[in-house]
């Protein structure tokens, strides 16, 4: 029997879109903050640098030969060679040559790399400042603030400049990134964990109504009688009576059959009773068809009950209890045939359903098996998964070729038209596993004759 598709589980679904949305806000508030606390810490880094170049500016002074005096800022790193802090006075001469005036002793024979254009930008700038990047003298990462600056009877401004190794703030930054990733990881999970819990807590409620549907369909309920919330107490009261319509739907049924079998037997028995007692071609011809219409009217009388039935409606029946009064009862019948039934089924086995459908099955397929087999049958009955059950009768006869297994299970086929019977075993058979949802299948059996096999529903409880 072709199976749904398993939907996306909604708990799922909404952990799921909980979480994408929780950890990407919270990867974009990492990410934002450790922009900012990078801005934060360029900006104390600039203000660090913009006190050495004021400090140069206010002691700068035009030397006559050309050049500028500037006393020493009395920063003992610009002091010290490649230290990592700098300083630096230029001018830019014509044709964008950049002269160097005076630098610090930490510079020691190198000067800092200026940009072409830096002049022009600084000119155009109406602080008169700018900071960039810009390579030192032993490769480092320098972060470089420069002012311009004209001093008093210098017709040419001087560019003043300071520098110092960044690698310190970055790696303050990375730590800073490190750390909140860190925190905010924990704090994603924190919040998936405590979503998950929202969840579950939140639909409770539907995971009871669905155990109460499913005891309902096993039979352990007559009804859903769950205390549930405002959204859901609608659902679960139109479900109430759609079982108790289902249910009193199925009773009226159950009396239309039986009004109509006391109906109609009636005057069959009248009939046959009436051919038997005469003589003659004539009565003869009634009684024999009257046996027909009495066949013909049980087969049409129990595929209207199995269609009026509600599987798996609170009916269920264990299998090994069936399988013994069978097996028990034919055996008797069959004495002198020297019919031998061995069966095996699992006493947790049970079928959704009722008592005597499954009696219908079983008795009319062992019946055929006792009927064509040479005198060994084996019945097995197991659990195929969580909700299903498989049934087996194997028999040592003659068996059947793949076309003919076809024909039987045709409505009305018999396996030998010159046995008696009129053929309706399977049919009746195959009308009532396929009422349940479940699969009739003919095949060869290792014991030489025909498998019949039954898919069944099963309750789990």
């Amino acid at each position: 029997m072709a199976r749904r598709r398993a939907a996306p589980s909604l708990v799922r679904r909404l952990v799921l879109l909980a979480a994408v949305w929780s950890t990407g806000v919270l990867a974009a508030s990492a990410i934002l903050l450790g922009l900012l606390f990078e801005q934060a810490a360029l900006r104390r880094f600039d203000w660090g640098l913009a006190d050495l170049t004021d400090s140069l500016a206010a002691s700068a002074l035009p030397d006559p030969a050309g050049g500028v005096r500037v006393r020493d800022p009395g920063d003992l790193r610009t002091r010290r060679v490649y230290s990592g802090r700098y300083w630096q006075v230029s001018r830019t001469g014509p044709e964008g040559r950049v002269d160097v005036l005076a630098r610090s002793r930490s510079l020691w024979d190198t000067e800092l790399a200026l940009p072409a254009d830096l002049a022009g930008t600084l000119d155009a700038r109406p602080s008169g400042t700018l900071s960039f990047e810009a390579p030192g003298p032993e490769g480092q990462k320098l972060r470089v603030r420069a002012t311009r600056l004209v001093l008093p009877g210098d017709a040419a401004p001087v560019i003043i400049l300071a520098a110092e190794d960044r690698r310190p703030v970055d790696a303050e930054v990375r730590r800073f990134f490190a750390a909140t990733a860190a925190v905010f990881v924990l704090l994603a999970l924190g919040l998936i964990a405590a979503v998950v819990v929202q969840v579950r807590l939140g639909l409770r409620p539907l995971f009871a109504l669905s155990q109460e549907i499913a005891d309902l369909r096993s039979g352990r309920a007559d009804q859903l009688g769950g205390a549930y919330p405002s959204e859901l107490t609608p659902l679960a009261d139109q479900l109430n009576a759609l079982v108790r319509h289902n249910r009193e739907s199925l009773e009226r049924q159950r009396a239309h059959v039986g009004n109509l079998a006391h109906a109609l037997k009636t005057p069959l028995a009248v009939l046959s009773a009436a051919a038997g007692s005469e003589r003659g071609d004539l009565a003869d011809l009634v009684t024999q068809q009257a046996g027909v219409m009495q066949t013909q009217v049980d087969h049409h009388l129990r595929r209207a009950r199995a269609a009026a039935r509600l599987p798996g409606a609170g009916a269920v029946t264990p299998v090994a209890e069936v399988l013994d009064d069978l097996t028990r009862t034919l055996m008797r019948l069959h004495r002198e045939a020297g019919i031998r039934m061995d069966w095996d089924a699992p006493d947790d086995l049970v079928f959704l359903g009722e008592r005597q459908d499954l009696l219908e099955i079983c008795g009319n397929l062992l019946e055929n098996a006792c009927k064509w087999g040479r005198g060994r049958i084996t019945v097995r009955g197991a659990a195929s998964g969580p909700d299903r059950l498989v049934l087996e009768i194997d028999d040592n006869g003659p068996g059947l070729d793949p076309e003919r297994r076809r024909e039987a299970l045709a409505r009305g086929g018999r396996l030998d038209e010159s046995a008696p019977g009129s053929g309706l075993g399977l049919s009746i058979v195959s009308d009532l596993v396929r009422a349940y949802g479940g699969v009739l299948d003919l095949a060869a059996s290792p014991m030489g004759g025909l498998r019949v096999r039954l898919d069944l529903p099963r309750s789990a409880d």
